[in-house]
């Protein structure tokens, strides 16, 4: 576990900025991911991603990238931290509670990335460099998905083909907004087959778990993370590492989250 303070961040994100891709980047909007004719109106309305993505480039890695805004609220949108970073993002709108309830919005999050494994390779990117990241509610939808491998399987995907993902300050417990629609109250911890932190493996993909500070972030946000995290290395994975971003709470928390994730994916693609 590694404890990250602000002002490592200034000079990174300066440095960042100033190496940005000299490529040109397309972006293709309100693609729909769910197909057939037993669609409801609100699948048709929310169920759309938007493709940015290297343009005249061939091979190049994925994020698939979930909102935040605590499963009530949100909308996809790539964030300007990961524009130009020779990458490509597939910004992902989901079913919001409570509109729908669970698992509605983990069906769509899995359909979402299956859908990404399924055409990114049309847009020039390579299916095998395919990473799920999310902040907040987004890093919960990252979390379920990736480590309960059942929502993927009935896309007939391997979550293990992942090159890696990344849930950024996510609930590992089960979300609060489940436990509102069961009449569970916020601070009551729930550890179910709907948390992440049900399904702690030895062997996963690359898995990078940020938080801000733990007296800063939401509630308990930073202690579920550290479970989560523990309980996979005491199985002896090797692939996860934890972050704690020092001095930022949950909003100002995202740029750091950001940069790491930037980080995280060009090391996982050997890209400089």
């Amino acid at each position: 576990m590694r404890l990250i303070h602000a002002a490592s961040f200034v000079l990174a994100l300066l440095v960042s900025s100033a190496a940005a891709f000299a490529a040109e980047y397309q972006t293709e909007k309100d693609i729909p991911y769910r197909e057939g004719d037993n669609l409801s109106d609100y699948e048709k309305e929310r169920c759309k991603v938007d493709v940015y993505y290297p343009a005249d480039e061939k091979g190049f890695a994925t994020v698939v990238w979930f909102h935040g805004g605590g499963i009530t609220g949100g909308s996809k949108s790539v964030p300007k931290e990961l524009q130009g970073k020779g990458f490509a993002v597939v910004a992902v709108n989901y079913r919001l509670s409570p509109k729908v309830t669970a698992p509605a919005y983990i069906e769509d999050a899995a359909a979402a990335i299956a859908w990404t494994f399924k055409n990114i390779e049309r847009y020039g990117g390579d299916p095998n460099k395919i990473f799920v990241s999310g902040y907040s509610a987004g890093g919960y939808l990252t979390g379920i998905v990736c480590l309960d491998k059942r929502w993927l399987a009935a896309h007939e995907i391997d979550a293990d083909k992942l090159a890696g993902f990344a849930p950024l300050s996510g609930q590992m417990f089960t979300h609060f907004t489940i436990r509102a629609e069961r009449g569970i109250g916020q601070n009551t911890p729930i550890i179910d087959d709907l948390a992440p932190a049900y399904y702690p493996r030895k062997e996963t993909p690359p898995m990078l778990l940020v938080t801000g500070d733990r007296e800063l972030d939401m509630l308990g946000r930073y202690e579920e993370n550290a479970y989560l995290c523990r309980m996979m290395t005491g199985l002896g994975n090797k692939q996860v590492k934890l972050h704690e971003v020092g001095g930022f709470n949950h909003g100002t928390a995202v740029p750091p989250a950001l940069q790491l994730l930037v980080e995280f994916v060009k090391k996982q693609t050997g890209a400089k």
